[in-house]
C-alpha cells in the first residue's frame, strides 16, 4: 500500500511558549515521533502526520492511505464526502491539550515554587500529550529499566511487526500502533523475546490478552478523566466516573504495571493532570531540589513513592504532573546541550597512523615496529564540538603472520 493523498501544509496559531514540539516530542512521553531536518513525523489514528514549527504557528501536513480500492465503483457521493473529511486540526488540539493556558499554569507554578521559577524559563512550552491510553500503557510497560532511545526502538519494532500499515514516506513503511487484539496470538511473547523485549514480552502479551479478551469493551477509556476526553474517543464510549486514585489502582492489577507505569498512563493516556510519575530520577530531584527526605535507603518503597507525589501535588495543584514534566525534562541528558559539561560518556576514536617502520631485524627475534596512535575524545552530551586530540608513539614487536 502507498500513501497517496497528501494535504498541503496547514497551520495552527500557537506560540513557542505555549507549545514547543522540539521539547515536548522528545522528553520521554511518546516514543514514535521521528525528526528529520526540521520536520517531525508519526503515524497517528490512521494517518501519517508531519509537523514543523515557527515562533507563531504549528504547521501540519497529513498523508492518508489510499482507500479508493475499498470504495464502490463509481464511488457514491456519501463515500466521497467521507474521503474529504479531515479532523486533523481537532485531533491536534486534543493531542496537545491546546485548550489549556500553559502560560497561566507556568505563572501559577512559578509563584508557588522558586525552583520551578528558576528552571522554567529555559523549558517553556512543555505540554503533556493526550495520547491513546492503550498506546501509553504498552509503551510505558516497555519503559521499565530502560532509556528513551531503546524504548523507541522497541516501540518501532512493535508497530512494524503488529501494527496496521498506513503507507510509506520516502520508501519507509509507516505502521500505526497495534491494537490489543493484534498482540493476543499464542506466539506473540516468544516473538517479542526474539525481537529483544526480554521480560517485557510476557508483560505485553499478558496485558494485551486481559484488555482484549477479559475486560469490558472501552474499559481503558472508562478510566479517563471526564474533564479531559483525550485524542479520540469512540462515539459509543465515554469517560467513566473514576477518580485518579481509582484509575491508578485499576491499572496496578495489570501484569508489568507498577506505580510509576500506572501514573504515566494516568497522566499521558487518561488525562489525570495531578498524576506524578516517580522514579529514582524524580526521587533524586525531590531530594536535591526540595530537601525531601533524609533516607539513604537504596529501596524506594510505596510509602516513599506516595509521599513524593503528594508533596508535589501540594505545591503544584491539579496539574502537578505537568509541572513535574518540566523539571524532569530540565534534568534529562537529552537536553544537556544547554549546559556545557563533560561526563563519563566519552567517544574515543583511535587511528593507527603509521605502523611500518622497522627498527631492527633479526633471524631469532621478530622485527620491532614503531606505532603512532592518534586518539580523539569528544563528549557525547555536551553539545560542544571541541575535540581533545593526542598522538602517542610506542614500539612493539611485529606479530607472526603480519605483514
Amino acid at each position: 500500500m502507498s500513501a497517496k493523498r497528501v494535504s498541503e501544509w496547514r497551520k495552527l496559531p500557537v506560540s513557542l511558549s505555549e507549545l514547543c514540539i522540539d521539547t515536548t516530542l522528545r522528553c520521554g512521553q511518546s516514543f514514535r515521533w521521528r525528526k528529520v531536518s526540521d520536520e517531525w513525523t508519526c503515524t497517528l489514528h490512521g494517518r501519517i502526520l508531519s509537523l514543523k514549527q515557527d515562533p507563531a504557528y504549528l504547521h501540519y501536513k497529513v498523508t492518508w492511505p489510499d482507500v479508493r480500492e475499498a470504495l464502490p465503483t463509481p464511488p457514491s457521493s456519501g463515500a466521497l464526502d467521507q474521503l474529504k473529511q479531515d479532523d486533523t486540526e481537532e485531533l491536534l488540539r486534543r493531542y496537545f491539550s491546546l485548550t489549556l493556558d500553559l502560560g497561566a499554569l507556568y505563572e501559577q507554578w512559578s509563584s508557588a515554587d522558586p525552583n520551578f521559577q528558576k528552571k522554567a524559563p529555559e523549558f517553556k512550552g512543555v505540554r503533556i500529550l493526550s495520547q491513546d491510553a492503550w498506546e501509553a500503557l504498552i509503551c510505558f510497560i516497555c519503559s521499565s529499566n530502560n532509556n528513551i532511545s531503546r524504548i523507541s526502538q522497541m516501540v518501532h519494532k512493535l508497530c512494524n511487526h503488529y501494527g496496521p500499515l498506513i503507507g510509506d514516506i520516502d520508501g519507509e513503511a509507516m505502521h500505526d500502533f497495534p491494537t490489543p487484539e493484534a498482540l493476543t496470538g499464542k506466539n506473540v511473547e516468544s516473538h517479542l523475546r526474539e525481537l529483544g523485549f526480554g521480560y517485557r514480552a510476557k508483560y505485553i502479551a499478558d496485558t494485551a490478552r486481559v484488555v482484549a479478551l477479559e475486560k469490558p469493551t472501552f474499559w481503558l477509556e472508562s478510566l479517563r478523566n471526564p474533564r479531559h476526553l483525550g485524542p479520540k474517543v469512540s462515539s459509543t464510549a465515554s469517560a467513566g466516573n473514576s477518580t485518579y486514585k481509582e484509575a491508578h489502582e485499576e491499572l496496578l492489577a495489570l501484569t508489568g504495571v507498577g506505580p510509576k507505569v500506572a501514573d504515566c498512563v494516568c497522566l499521558m493516556g487518561l488525562g489525570w493532570g495531578e498524576s506524578v510519575p516517580v522514579d529514582t530520577h524524580v526521587w533524586q530531584i525531590a531530594q536535591r531540589d526540595y530537601k525531601f527526605g533524609k533516607s539513604k535507603s537504596k529501596t524506594f518503597n510505596k510509602a516513599m513513592y506516595d509521599a513524593v507525589g503528594n508533596h508535589f501535588r501540594s505545591i503544584w495543584g491539579d496539574y502537578a504532573g505537568w509541572a513535574h514534566s518540566v523539571l524532569f525534562t530540565a534534568d534529562l541528558r537529552e537536553f544537556s546541550d544547554r549546559k556545557v559539561q563533560v561526563d563519563d560518556q566519552v567517544r574515543v576514536k583511535a587511528e593507527v597512523e603509521e605502523e611500518d617502520i622497522t627498527l631492527s631485524r633479526s633471524r631469532k627475534r621478530r622485527p620491532v615496529v614503531e606505532v603512532k596512535v592518534k586518539i580523539e575524545a569528544k563528549s557525547e552530551d555536551a553539545g560542544d564540538s571541541r575535540t581533545v586530540a593526542t598522538t602517542t608513539t610506542y614500539k612493539r614487536r611485529r606479530t607472526r603472520g603480519s605483514s
